[in-house]
């Protein structure tokens, strides 16, 4: 992952997360946060697809050790579906295809409506 992005919700304007991993390869994708210990506050990580569906944007918690508050996007940036992640789940999938999948601390999902529609602003390296 080369680059990080913030993600903004386009109604208001706020910066809901920053420095975030845009995970659109393989390798990212495939290991999200497995084998880490814990969550740092504010951590998050978008997994990106290269078109949307509900299977490619599916994810599983094995070798996860934390729960983690997970969003789903579609091609437009619009919030399709939320799920708090519990480890060592075999299987999350969204209701509706999605492209993006952010991963953070479930905390987050009380800040999260379904239909918000989120900006990605990709940062400077």
């Amino acid at each position: 992952m080369s680059s990080t992005v913030t993600i903004r919700h386009t109604t208001t304007g706020q910066a809901l997360l920053q420095r975030v991993p845009w995970g659109a390869t393989f390798t990212s994708r495939l290991q999200g946060f497995m084998f880490r210990r814990a969550l740092r506050a504010g951590e998050a990580l978008l997994l990106v697809e290269p078109r949307e569906s509900r299977l490619g944007t599916s994810i599983h918690m094995f070798f996860v050790s934390f729960p983690l508050g997970v969003v789903w996007l579609d091609n437009a940036g619009r919030v399709v579906d939320t799920v708090e992640a519990l480890p060592w789940h075999p299987y999350y999938a969204p209701r509706a295809p999605a492209r993006y999948t952010l991963e953070t601390h479930p905390a987050f999902l009380a800040h999260v409506a379904l239909g918000d529609v989120w900006a990605f602003e990709h940062e400077a390296a």
